[in-house]
């Protein structure tokens, strides 16, 4: 229960919800701008959204908000409201330490370096990139030192907070340090092991996008999608966005196959599910929102490695596949699709990457964000550090700059400090689905005959309806009994890529 609400705390609410109808509408249309905006928008788009990004800003760090949180604290708050009032306080403290026209500055400049990566990639040419970028690295540092000095964090630990409330580097650092020196191996020893079995066959093609698009959609419904909350369209990188009641799911799809338009679709399904489950009275409310990019992509990586690579699921989707392309023969046989799936190998992309080396992505590219920002790499320096980094890594050199540092959106977005979430939500995921089958062992079974009632029905109150009530930290600790860690995850690969 909690304490019935003061002016101060009913002021706050209302604010919140004012707030969240602005962010709301920023994010439809930005997922306008990567979806469907003709390139000539692109100046009046990003006026627009740096119009908003002040809005919202100025709305949060108004004088008037420091005495509402002040005598809010002074109530004897309890439950969602006590915990809202904590989730308040920390983004009023984030929007405080910068000036609305650092705000405005860097939502403009976003908008700008946006558009000017998707032209940068479909030529392959990072020069077209590189200004627009180097803005953005600037204005973030601006940004990173103004946060740090008012939170009092360290410059990358201060951006990580937006992304990851409470998100510590030290511990990022344990934990990759323990997956780069654990997945190596096991890297090696599945090659072997594969190079022993021989290649799956590949199903053979055209697979015209209507059809894969049907077959998304079928999907999409299965595990659980509400198409009269949300919609699935198609862009050059594929994302969720949206607001809860209006999920806006996108992926891209080719001709020459099938297998990874529909993963990135169940990837960004597992996204729009969480957004669907927070608690419908506490929309409006930070209490409300999803409590931070680790939790959020778990939940995506649960339904796309955990669940849905699954020899179970994938014996389910081999029959949904050869009905939806009228395949035949050994290539659309369960065991050959789940070859398929669980297929590991060099890659130059993170998002079609594998799961034992898609954390090696994620590590290198944690490794240059924190450079950028440190300046210790120079922005025109960056392909060749990738590049590096990459043959380092992943034992492979990137061809062009559209597979190698063109081609993630994030920096050239604006959002550094996101990157390690990634990776610590696969470790998320690891454990929670373990959970979750250790609570209900019936799971694995019902997900073969497509039925992904049984997983929600764990997830809706272990995680998606606790929301931003507690930290990450608790959430997944209540939920696994175990806080974050690799164990889960390294036993998971072992499990499926060497002991099946």
């Amino acid at each position: 229960m909690s304490a019935m609400p003061t002016p101060a705390t009913d002021a706050l609410e209302a604010l919140s919800r004012r707030l969240s109808a602005v962010e709301g509408a920023m994010g439809v249309l930005s997922w306008d701008r990567m979806v469907m905006m003709p390139t000539g928008g692109g100046d009046a788009r990003a006026e627009q959204a740096a119009t908003l990004g002040v809005i919202a800003h100025e709305l949060l760090t108004a004088p008037k908000i420091d005495d509402l949180l002040t005598a809010a604290e002074g109530e004897p708050l309890t439950g969602w409201r006590a915990a809202n009032l904590r989730e308040l306080r920390r983004r009023h403290a984030h929007a405080t330490a910068v000036p609305s026209s650092l705000v405005e500055a860097m939502s403009r400049a976003s908008a700008k370096s946006e558009t000017a990566w998707r032209a940068a990639r479909a030529a392959s040419d990072y020069s077209l990139a590189r200004e627009p970028l180097a803005e953005i690295v600037r204005l973030t540092r601006e940004t990173a030192s103004a946060k740090a000095a008012a939170l009092g964090l360290d410059p990358y630990a201060a951006l990580l907070d937006q992304y990851e409330p409470g998100g510590s580097v030290p511990r990022i650092d344990r934990l990759f340090a323990e997956l780069e020196a654990a997945l190596p191996p096991i890297h090696e020893a599945v090659l072997e092991r594969q190079a022993r079995d021989g290649d799956p066959v590949m199903p053979s093609g055209p697979f015209p996008v209507a059809q894969q698009r049907a077959l998304a959609r079928e999907i999409m419904t299965t595990l659980g999608f509400d198409f009269d909350h949300g919609r699935l369209d198609e862009t050059l990188h594929p994302f969720c966005g949206g607001v809860p009641d209006d999920v806006r799911v996108t992926t891209r799809f080719s001709e020459n196959g099938f297998v990874s338009g529909v993963m990135g679709v169940i990837h960004e399904t597992g996204h729009a599910l969480y957004e669907r489950g927070l608690p419908v009275e506490w929309r409006g409310q930070p209490v409300g929102d999803a409590r931070g990019m680790v939790l959020h992509e778990s939940q995506s990586l649960l339904m796309e490695m955990q669940a849905c690579r699954s020899p179970a699921f994938l014996a389910h989707l081999s029959g949904k596949a050869k009905v939806a392309f009228g395949g035949d023969g050994a290539a659309w046989q369960p065991d050959n699709l789940r070859r398929i799936y669980t297929r590991v190998e060099r890659g130059f992309i993170r998002v079609e990457a594998d799961e034992i080396t898609y954390p090696l992505h994620v590590i290198l590219r944690t490794r240059l964000e924190r450079a950028l920002l440190s300046g210790d790499l120079a922005v025109a320096d960056l392909p060749a550090a990738w590049n590096e980094g990459m043959r380092t890594l992943l034992g492979v050199t990137p061809p062009d700059d559209a597979r190698g540092c063109l081609q993630d959106i994030h920096w050239y977005d604006g959002a550094i400090g996101y990157f390690p979430t990634y990776t610590l939500g696969a470790l998320a995921a690891a454990q929670l689905f373990g959970a979750a089958v250790a609570s209900d062992p019936a799971i694995p079974e019902a997900l073969g005959s497509g039925d992904f009632t049984r997983l929600l029905a764990w997830l809706r109150p272990n995680v998606h309806q606790r929301a931003s009530s507690d930290s990450t930290d608790a959430i997944l600790e209540a939920a696994t009994g175990s806080p974050l860690g690799t164990e889960a995850f390294l036993a998971h690969l072992k499990r499926r890529y060497l002991d099946g």
